[in-house]
C-alpha cells in the first residue's frame, strides 16, 4: 500500500471537520505555552508555576494537578497537560530541563484527572528542536495510555525547516490509532502541509488576530480589507465563500466600516473562521476520496501561482511523503 493509499498517513480528526456544523469544544490550552508568554512575570519550579498577577502583585501557583482541577471543572472533552515549555529558538540545559519536567508533570496529571472516562486528557510531546530529547520525550510519553497527543514546543519563531522536520520526527513516532494535535499552528499552508506529515488537529489565534488588522483569508491568501483599493470594490470577501460576511457585505462595505464600527473586525473574523473550517473540510474529504496529493498540488498552485514562489522547505516537507510540486 502506498503512502497516498494508506489511511494512517493522511488523517483529519473528526472533530475539527466535522461536515456542516459548527462544534464548539471546552479547550484548555498549554499551561507552558501561557508561562512562557508571561516568562516576566513567572517563575518555575518542581512544584509549579508561580505567578504575580500585573494588577495586584498577587502571587499565585499554578501546579499540574491545580491545572486538572480546572479543566475537570470546565468539563473540558479535550483536556492539555501543564507541561514545561521553552522558547523554540534556544538550546541548552534548559531545554532538557523542561522536557524531562513535563514528563513527571504528565504522570501527575494523570493521577490528578478525576474523570478519565470522559474527559480526555493529552500529552504535549517537549523537547525543542533537539532530535534526541524530543525522540526521548516521545518514547516516556507514549508509554503513558492517554487518549491523545500534542506535538508542543513549536511555532515559537523557528526556522521553518527546523519546524517540519520536529513535526516529522513526532508523527513517525507517535502512535496511529490516537490523534495527534500539533499546536499553535494555523496558517493555511502550514496546515495543509502538516496533514500531509501526519497531524491530526490544530490551534492558533492567526485567523481571529488577523482580522482585527482587517486581514481577510481567500485562496490566494490575503486582502487587507482596509486598503484603499477596496474602497470601491462591491464584490463579497470571496465568491465561493458561504459564510454570513460573504453573503451580506461587500468588500466596500467593510472597508468603510473599518473607519468608524468594530462590528468590521467581527464580520471579518466570521469569515476567517469560515475560511479554516472550509479548508480543513476540503483536505478530510480529499483524504476520504482517495485524492489528497492532487489537492495540495491544486492547493499551492492557488496560494502561490507559480511554483517559483513555493516556500522551499513546504516542497521538501511534502516530498518527504511523496507528492511532488516539482
Amino acid at each position: 500500500m502506498s503512502e497516498f493509499s494508506s489511511p494512517t498517513r493522511y488523517r483529519i480528526c473528526q472533530t475539527l471537520a466535522c461536515s456542516n456544523h459548527w462544534l464548539v469544544i471546552w479547550w484548555q490550552d498549554s499551561g507552558g505555552f501561557q508561562m512562557v508568554s508571561l516568562v516576566k512575570l513567572s517563575e518555575v519550579t518542581e512544584e509549579g508555576v508561580h505567578f504575580t498577577s500585573p494588577y495586584d502583585g498577587k502571587e499565585i501557583l499554578l501546579t499540574p494537578e491545580k491545572s486538572i482541577e480546572i479543566q475537570n471543572a470546565l468539563g473540558s472533552d479535550i483536556m492539555m497537560q501543564l507541561d514545561d515549555v521553552v522558547s523554540s529558538t534556544i538550546a541548552g540545559p534548559r531545554v532538557e530541563e523542561a522536557m524531562y519536567r513535563s514528563i513527571r508533570w504528565l504522570d501527575r496529571c494523570i493521577t490528578a484527572n478525576q474523570n478519565p472516562e470522559k474527559q480526555n486528557l493529552f500529552a504535549i510531546i517537549q523537547g525543542g528542536l533537539n532530535a534526541e530529547l524530543r525522540k526521548k520525550c516521545l518514547d516516556e510519553m507514549t508509554k503513558r495510555d492517554v487518549p491523545g497527543f500534542a506535538i508542543g514546543g513549536l511555532s515559537g519563531g523557528e526556522e521553518k525547516d527546523h519546524f517540519w522536520r520536529m513535526v516529522t520526527l513526532s508523527t513517525d513516532h507517535l502512535p496511529r490509532d490516537k490523534p495527534r494535535y500539533l499546536m499553535g499552528v494555523g496558517y493555511a499552508t502550514d496546515l495543509v502541509v502538516c496533514v500531509a506529515l501526519g497531524c491530526d488537529m490544530f490551534d492558533c489565534v492567526f485567523p481571529t488576530r488577523t482580522a482585527r488588522f482587517g486581514s481577510a483569508l481567500v485562496p490566494s491568501g490575503s486582502l487587507q480589507i482596509k486598503s484603499k483599493q477596496f474602497a470601491k470594490d462591491f464584490q463579497p470577501i470571496d465568491k465561493e465563500c458561504k459564510c454570513p460576511t460573504c453573503q451580506r457585505y461587500s468588500r466596500a462595505y467593510l472597508h468603510a466600516l473599518f473607519k468608524s464600527d468594530t462590528a468590521a473586525l467581527h464580520h471579518v473574523t466570521i469569515h476567517n473562521i469560515a475560511y479554516q473550517l472550509t479548508l480543513m473540510r476540503s483536505v478530510q474529504e480529499s483524504i476520504l476520496n482517495g485524492r489528497f496529493p492532487q489537492f495540495v498540488q491544486d492547493f499551492m498552485r492557488t496560494m502561490y501561482g507559480t511554483k517559483d514562489k513555493y516556500p522551499r522547505w513546504a516542497v521538501d516537507a511534502l516530498q518527504t511523503v511523496g507528492i511532488s510540486l516539482e
